[in-house]
């Protein structure tokens, strides 16, 4: 053995006694660990060193800087939200900017955010990464790209193929964003205009983003009416764009759509088993949100705002507008039933927050109907838009897809405080909510397998090997909860209310909630996928 060798030994040596000797920053002691893979939790102690997990096991008689006793508490790693709306597009006023702390997120547990959902996303994205860096949150933020967003930037709300030029400009955008650091490209086909494009446009994009080793994650065409046919070219884009697909949000809207989830997770059974790689996302209510235009007919909502509204002052036009409208009230998020369709933010007339469309036409002396209720749909649009609450799944579908070995759950909500606003209760509550009423009340899922699927599963998914797990070497994003107590409290009727039982957050080794208590530290960091 050389002297170069022998010398190199000892001060790998030097190093690892020095590292043994260095006191911990903080240990957890005696908590229940929950490591994330979904396998039953140990009690054992956690060492926290900077920014990293440092040590496991019996550290009784290690020296540490502050030791917390948390016996009696689960020890998990901090949630990992795969589907965020925490940015809005190029707003920057709301969600992450405007409620920095997160608290909604932070009192779930979660300590990551992946937003650019449903095809939108900022653009381009070193701007947005500057912003989070110049002024960080509390909790961790990476993006997809979205395809809506290239699109529009590329030939805006035409509903058309596009050019060879234009796809060539919407696959360097894509290029360029994997690039910067997303993790892959998402889909909001059934908005515009990705309602508008043509399932080979989607997997040419979805070839770039494979290229990076990203994911491709959609808000399919439809989740009622079509379900099936929507979930087969989810599986057809990820096979031929050669990149893993997953179905987000998972649903099936509409009484014509229930139990229907069965056959699309054995579609997604039958994919995986011939060698694809399909998986789906999901938060654990059975109400969506999204804007009222959801129930016009795609084709309606073409071109700019002036177009749109013009095409509702042709008596012709309007009646066929309105006809589709009926049929997404009668067969898919309507629900069949004005009743089941709640305003949850009109911006222009905020007493209209909390009502749904058969209180709204009560209030104005109309006669509760379904042609009322779509003529009342017509007349919000024209008002200036509003977003909506639509109580139109099954209890059962919820389970079923929550119980699929390749579901993860997600919020499909964003960073959210009390404002005038009567948003869905995802926002506060949908990782707690899980814990506390599918694991807890109703055993419909094991608690290490929902910790499995709230964190391991999603870091994996896009690729977070430092993430999502309680390891040594791994990020030091944990929370700390009561698996007793832990429940989401929000409500459709009172959703701003802040979910309880979670103890101690921390996020890079940085305590942001300290025994129930928010410190105001902000140490969440950008995450790119290279």
């Amino acid at each position: 053995m050389t002297d170069r060798i022998i010398l190199l030994f000892l001060l790998i040596a030097l190093q690892t006694s020095v590292q043994a000797d260095e006191p911990f920053d903080l240990v957890l002691s005696g908590g229940m660990v929950f490591d994330g893979s979904g396998e039953p939790g140990i009690v054992t102690d956690v060492g926290i060193r900077g920014d990293r997990i440092a040590g496991l096991g019996d550290l009784s008689g290690q020296q540490a800087i502050r030791r917390i006793e948390v016996n009696g508490l689960a020890v998990t790693p901090g949630f990992i939200d795969i589907h965020s709306h925490a940015v809005r597009d190029t707003v920057e006023k709301s969600g992450i900017f405007l409620w920095p702390d997160a608290e909604n997120y932070i009192r779930q547990g979660v300590t990551t955010a992946i937003g650019g959902p449903d095809g939108s996303s900022w653009y381009p994205l070193p701007e947005l990464f500057l912003m989070l860096e110049e002024s960080p949150s509390s909790v961790n933020f990476g993006t997809f790209v979205g395809h809506n967003t290239v699109r529009t930037l590329a030939m805006g709300r035409a509903d058309r193929a596009p050019t060879h030029e234009e796809l060539r400009a919407m696959q360097d955008m894509v290029e360029q964003a994997m690039t910067d650091g997303a993790y892959g490209l998402s889909s909001g086909l059934k908005y515009i205009p990705g309602a508008y494009s043509r399932t080979d446009e989607v997997i040419a994009l979805a070839k770039v983003a494979g290229e990076h080793d990203g994911i491709y994650i959609t808000h399919m065409r439809e989740e009622g009416a079509g379900l099936v046919e929507s979930v087969s070219e989810t599986i057809r884009i990820g096979e031929e764009g050669g990149l893993p697909a997953q179905i987000t949000h998972h649903k099936a809207m509409g009484k014509r759509a229930w139990g229907k989830s069965a056959e699309t997770l054995a579609m997604v059974d039958a994919a995986n088993a011939r060698g694809g790689d399909v998986s789906s996302d999901q938060y654990p209510y059975a109400a969506s949100s999204t804007g009222i235009d959801v129930l016009f007919p795609a084709w309606s909502l073409a071109g700019d705002k002036e177009t749109r509204l013009a095409r509702l002052q042709d008596p012709g036009t309007r009646a066929e507008i309105k006809a589709g409208i009926i049929d997404n009230i009668v067969n898919d998020r309507g629900g069949n039933d004005p009743s089941r369709v709640a305003i949850a933010n009109c911006n222009w007339n905020t007493q209209l927050n909390g009502l749904d469309l058969a209180e709204v036409l009560q209030q104005q002396g109309r006669e509760v109907s379904i042609a009322n209720a779509a003529e009342l749909a017509i007349e919000l649009e024209e008002g200036g838009g509003c977003s909506a609450v639509y109580h139109a799944m099954s209890e059962q579908d919820v389970i079923r897809i929550m119980q699929h070995d390749r579901t993860m759950i997600a919020s499909d909500g964003g960073i959210h405080m009390p404002a005038e606003d009567m948003p869905h209760p995802r926002n506060y509550g949908s990782f707690s909510r899980v814990l506390g009423r599918y694991v807890r009340e109703q055993a419909v899922i094991g608690f290490s397998e929902a910790i499995h699927k709230m964190s391991q599963m999603p870091a994996d998914r896009i690729g977070l090997a430092d993430r999502g797990r309680i390891r040594e070497g791994a990020f030091a994003d944990i929370t700390v909860l009561d698996p007793e107590t832990i429940i989401d409290v929000a409500t459709f009727k009172n959703p701003h209310q802040l979910s309880v039982g979670v103890h101690y957050v921390l996020v890079n080794g940085v305590m942001v909630l300290q025994d129930g208590a928010m410190t105001g530290a902000r140490p969440g960091r950008v995450l790119r996928s290279n």
